[in-house]
């Protein structure tokens, strides 16, 4: 029987309580942060971050007049520094040249259409885009990551449906919550809690190698083809 995608929202949160997930100080380290988190742990994130604190270069104007090769020093703890670099300088370069620097320009429009944008931006793939425009620019769309796409294949929360398919995943979260929720202002608050409730059981009991005895979904789980 497929498990109510709402009820394993008010099942995770009453076990874990609110996470209050993203900490950032404004929108642009929220942005700064899904980029750099790009294949590695937050932990690392948080050292480059406060690097970048530190030299008062955290800001829009700040990544885009910094070199290059200082650039890559202060977000060394992030790894793929070369990368990361190069992504943070197009997406800065891009947002000056055609929105002057304005953030809230760029963000504040149709989902679709900021979606897109984003997408064509350089290192910026689906999770990414969409932890910007949920957490970033409160746009009512779903984050999907690894973690989710293991609950999905020890749940049966997508029956008949690819587990490795992002939009699939997406698209079914969304549409389960808009049913129950009917408030955009609220649902974005529902995306942002149940994706860092979905983390908080992944890396607390839903791990490569599950301990079970304590998690709050242990009776619904099937780990059959993972």
């Amino acid at each position: 029987m497929e498990i109510k995608i709402h009820d394993l929202y008010k099942t995770l949160l009453s076990h874990f309580g609110k996470q209050g997930w993203w900490p950032a100080e404004d929108k642009f380290e929220v942005i700064v942060g899904a980029i750099l988190t790009q294949n590695t742990a937050w932990k690392n994130v948080e050292k480059a971050i406060d690097r970048l604190k530190k030299e008062k270069v955290l800001s829009l104007d700040g990544i885009l007049n910094i070199e290059r090769e200082v650039l890559k020093e202060l977000i060394k703890p992030s790894g793929f520094y070369n990368q990361k670099a190069d992504r943070l300088k197009s997406f800065v370069e891009y947002i000056d040249k055609n929105y002057k620097g304005n953030l809230n320009l760029f963000l504040h429009r149709d989902t679709n259409k900021v979606r897109e944008e984003l997408l064509s931006l350089n290192g910026i793939g689906l999770e990414t885009a969409d932890s910007i425009l949920l957490y970033a620019g409160d746009h009512a769309i779903f984050v999907v990551d690894a973690y989710t796409r293991r609950l999905c294949k020890r749940l049966p929360l997508l029956k008949g449906m690819d587990c490795d398919d992002y939009e699939s995943i997406r698209k079914k979260i969304e549409r389960e919550l808009k049913r129950k929720i009917k408030d955009e202002k609220e649902l974005v608050k529902i995306y942002k809690e149940f994706h860092a409730l979905i983390v908080k059981l992944a890396k607390t009991y839903c791990k490569k190698k599950p301990v079970c005895k304590k998690c709050p979904l242990m009776k619904k789980c099937s780990f059959g083809g993972v």
